[in-house]
Order: structure tokens, then sequence, then C-alpha cells
């Protein structure tokens, strides 16, 4: 157990992440009192079942005596019992809450102390007065966000026309890409039950962000990722020659709880949108290489899309609980001069995998947890940066060459 052989990293890990450093402390401690509790219940246990057998052969006229000590013994075997139990949801509860170590490298601190690792194409540049993606979306009839509004509420929309062939169109020819890859396409549930929702990391720090049913105790995902990873739960799988490489294709809920007042305009942060994740199950020896494939495919379909962007590695504090490091992807969009998150893609080493109970037989029979990675392909947000990139003067959006063939052929988008 890394908390008892190497204590050390994981108060390196947490203090890295801005996140308590005291719980590892919490936690040895825990797990000494669950250790002790065990200890004692299986001493009392053993000492009862002796006894029973001394019981047994007793003579008669001795064995009302013994019976009465017996009952003695065993409300105390109960109270060692519940002692146990109540230690380890006690250590389970600081156990769950230390964040997965972060892997050698990571920037510390939050959410500004990223490192740039690369900027890639040239960032467009007009000779008028571009138009952000909102403004684009209605000439072209692609975006309605007036009725998402009156139907939904806040942050809702419809995509509609050649919005919603755009949308299809990138889901499309990422999923085309991942299965070049060796993917396999899923079509996920959007509600988990919650010891899956737990299991992935998301009812931590974040939880307020979900949006949970109470009357059937189930959650809505804000990301295929959960079920991708509830989809082995309490299995042993075959990773050990090549990784299983899964693309989830699932519409995905966010309540953006704390968000309010920011990018409330347009559909870059949505309560709703469709998404399609890569997900991978290897071995913790592979994930780092592995963790470079996923944003290597990330990036090429970005450059097909002949988009401007950034990579960065992402500060410790940014994580969230699960990744032990995440790159993000960010590219240019002219209307705000930033670069703006599209996609990212986390290792999450065997983080996911213990608690879901996820493993993998090696070389010596001996069964151990997978790595688990996630990154997404394609996403609604994406249709940001691409409609103010390739916008020209009269509000028209050339297609980029590679997405026309999932258009039938379309090159230019035109205002209705």
């Amino acid at each position: 157990m890394l908390l008892r052989e190497n204590p050390d990293l994981l108060r390196r890990s947490q203090e890295a992440r801005r996140s308590p450093v005291d719980l590892v402390d919490q936690a040895l401690d825990a797990d000494r009192e669950r250790r002790t509790a065990i200890t004692t219940f299986e001493e009392l246990r053993a000492e009862q079942n002796a006894f029973g057998k001394k019981v047994a052969q007793a003579p008669k006229d001795e064995k009302a005596t013994l019976v009465a000590q017996v009952k003695g013994l065993s409300d105390r075997v109960k109270q060692a019992q519940q002692q146990v139990t109540d230690a380890e949801t006690r250590f389970s509860e600081i156990v769950g809450a230390i964040q997965n170590p972060i892997i050698d490298g990571v920037p510390a601190g939050g959410e500004d102390d990223f490192v740039t690792l690369r900027e890639v194409g040239e960032k467009p540049t007009f000779d008028f007065e571009p138009r952000d993606h909102l403004e684009l979306g209605e000439l072209l009839g692609a975006i309605d966000m007036q009725r998402g509004t009156k139907v939904s509420g806040a942050r809702f929309y419809y995509l509609r026309g050649i919005g919603a062939r755009l949308e299809l169109a990138l889901m499309n020819m990422a999923l085309d890409r991942a299965l070049t890859e060796g993917f396999i396409p899923l079509i996920t549930p959007t509600l988990v039950k919650p010891e899956i929702m737990a299991g992935t990391g998301f009812l931590g720090a974040h939880a307020d962000e979900i949006y949970y049913l109470p009357a059937d105790d189930l959650y809505l995902t804000g990301t295929s990722e959960v079920a991708l990873a509830g989809y082995h739960a309490d299995e042993i799988i075959d990773v050990a020659d090549a990784p299983i490489r899964y693309a989830g294709w699932s519409t995905c809920y966010r309540r953006e709880a704390g968000s309010y007042g920011r990018d409330t305009r347009g559909i870059i942060r949505v309560h709703q949108f469709n998404k399609l994740e890569m997900f991978v199950y290897t071995t913790p020896e592979e994930a780092e290489a592995e963790h470079l494939r996923l944003l290597g495919w990330q990036e090429g379909m970005l450059q097909a899309l002949g988009l401007s962007y950034r990579v960065i590695d992402t500060a410790a504090g940014d994580l969230g609980s699960s990744a032990a490091r995440k790159y993000d992807v960010e590219a240019w969009v002219p209307t705000q001069d930033a670069f703006r998150e599209l996609t990212s893609t986390s290792n999450c080493t065997t983080y996911q995998a213990r608690r879901l109970n996820t493993r993998y037989r090696g070389e010596n029979g001996k069964t151990s947890p997978v790595a688990t990675l996630n990154g997404t392909l394609a996403t609604t947000r994406w249709l940001v940066a691409l409609l103010e990139t390739h916008q020209q003067a009269d509000g028209s959006v050339v297609v980029p060459e590679a997405l026309r063939p999932y258009l039938g052929g379309i090159d230019v988008i035109r205002p209705l």
C-alpha cells in the first residue's frame, strides 16, 4: 500500500495540488486503528471458536456455566466486529479524500500555473470586424439560443439545420479517426449508479457540478468517461499485450455550478452537449506513452480542422482528483483574443481502477489494477473555434477540407 510505503510522496502531491496535506497523517492513523481493530476481532473470534469446542466437550453439569461465559464472549465479538466496520468506514472516507498522486514533472499550483508546451498553427487574421460564434450561428440558422432558453432555461440551446449537421460531421469525423486507431465504439448510458460515479473520482470537490436524481439514486454523467470507467468494474481484463480502447459517444450534462457570469453568451459553457470520448485501459507501465498517443490524436483533429491551438501541461491544483497528469488543448478564439479549452486528456494511472476493482493478470499470474486514461476527440464546443476561425466578411464560413465529406461535400456555409 502506497500510503504505508511512501507517505511522503502523497504529502508532496497533496501540497502541489494545494490540497490538505494532513489527510495523509489522518489516513495513516486511521489505517493503524483499522488494523488494530481487525487484530482484536480476529483474536476474540479465535477465542470464541476455541471456547465453543470446550463447551461441546464439557460434562453436562458444567455446560450451563460455560454457556453463560460464551454469551459474554459473543457480545465482545460483536462489539469488536462493529469497531472493525466503523474503523474501515473512517479509513475509506479519509483515503478517498486523498487525490491521485501526481506524476513527476507536473507543475505545482493552481489554474494559472500551467506550463505551455507548444503553440501550433497561425492565428487567423481578418480585414473585417470578425463576428463571434453566436452571431455567425444565428446568421447561418445554425444556433438558436433564444428558443433553447424558452424551452429549458439559461445555458440551453438548439442546434438546427447546418448547425446540427456540423456537430454530427465533427463527431463522425472523430469516430472514423478513432476506429482507424483500433477504438471500439460504444454508445454509453448517461445515468450511472453512485458507486460508479464515486469510483471515477467525480463526487469530490466538484460534486456540485453533477445532476442527481434522488428518486432513482442515479447521476447524470458529465462525460462518458464515467460509464466507460465502470464498463469493466469488478473484472479481470487482458491488457498485458495491448491496450483496450473505447470511443464513447454520449450526451453530457453539467450543472456549471459556480460559473454564473462566465461565458454566458453562446455555447462555450452550457448544461448539455455531445461528446466523443476516448477511453483506454492499459498497464501502468504503458500509461504515459499511451497518454502522449491520445494527445497526438487530439492534435491531429485540430490540425485537420485548420485550428490554431496550444497544448498546456495543467498544474496540479487544476487536475481534478483522479488525474495524475492532464494536457489541455486550447484553440484560438478570435473574438475573445484568447486560447480557450476545446479538449483535454488525462492519465488517471490506477486511481479509478483501484476504486472500481478493474484488474489485469501479469506474467506471474498475480492480478493488479490497470491504468485508465481518457481524452475528448470531438465535442459541441469545437463549433465555437470552427465558426470563428473560418468565417468570411459576408458571414459565410469555409468548411475545412477534412470535414467536407461528412457534410455531403459542402465547402462553404452561407447565411440564410
